[in-house]
Order: C-alpha cells, then structure tokens, then sequence
C-alpha cells in the first residue's frame, strides 16, 4: 500500500482552510479598527495640545492677576500715607491760620500803640456775641441805619475788636 490514496476525507484540511479564512477576515477588521483608533488617537492629541496651551494661558493669566493685585497693594497703601501725609499738612495748616485768627483778633482790640481800642464819638466796638440787632438796640437806633453808615460790613460775621460808626441820633 504504497499509494497514496486520492480521497482522503479528513476534516482537518477544510477545518485549516475556515480557520485561516477567519484569522484573515478578523485581522482585517482589526487593521480597520486600528486605522480608525490611529485618528482618534490624533484627534485626540490635539486636543491635549489645545488644553496644554489653555493650561500655560491660564498660568499666564494666573501671574499677571497676581502682580496685578500685588500691584493694587502697593498703591492703596501708597494712597494711604499720601493721604495722611495730606490730612497732616492741612492740620498744620488750620492750626496756623487759627493763630493768624487770633493774632488779628487781638490786634484788631488793641489801638495804634498796642493798648485796647477805645470808641470815639458816634463808634462801637464789636464784643463777643454781638450782632448788628443787638448793637443797634444798645445804641438806640434802627438796624438799617446801622447798615446805612457801615457799608461793607459783613453783619453774618462781626469781628470782634471791629470799629462800627453809630448813625447821629435823631432830636
């Protein structure tokens, strides 16, 4: 038996054939589905490079409003000693034009020589709290006389040690 015989019925050769039929058409499949994985994988990789430059945007901007608010700091505080530096200087200030008021005042009371000033015939010094109704009842005349030979006078804001002319009496 020498011969080797032309009808084999073995399976086993049909069986390799659908095997590697199948091998061929899943290795198929998946080289699709990995050339689709490729560009998603890309699609992908740009995104993360978009999210990468947000990321290094955001840091950026994460900096400047840091030197920002750094920078308000300073100048509020810059503000403030300017400011008391000002509030300082102008209370300097009121103290010395309170002393210009009361050296004027106290000169406008003295006469030439440094003594009290005295009221001449038909004259009225101003004291404290006078005001021009008062003075003109003391002094037995109307308020608008008063005013009539006193122009200029400010009769809101009677200075103390100020000379005022009285109006002639009346017979």
């Amino acid at each position: 038996m020498d011969t080797i015989s032309r009808e084999n019925n073995s399976p086993l050769p049909l069986a390799g054939v659908v095997i590697g039929a199948l091998a061929l058409i899943i290795g198929g499949y998946a080289a699709i589905n990995v050339i689709k994985l490729k560009g998603v994988v890309a699609d992908q990789a740009d995104k993360v490079a978009k999210i990468d430059d947000i990321a290094s945007q955001v840091q950026t901007a994460q900096a400047a409003s840091d030197k920002a608010a750094r920078d308000i700091s300073s100048l509020a505080s810059q503000t403030q000693t300017a400011v008391t530096q000002i509030a300082n200087d102008l209370a300097a200030i009121h103290e010395q034009v309170k002393h210009l008021e009361e050296t004027h005042v106290a000169k406008a009371g003295k006469g030439v020589k440094g003594e009290p000033a005295v009221a001449g015939p038909g004259e009225y010094i101003v004291k404290a709290g006078d005001t021009g109704s008062k003075i003109a009842r003391a002094n037995g005349c109307t308020l608008s006389d008063l005013e009539s030979v006193n122009a200029g006078v400010s009769w809101t804001h009677l200075k103390v040690g100020e000379k005022l002319k009285l109006p002639e009496k009346k017979p």
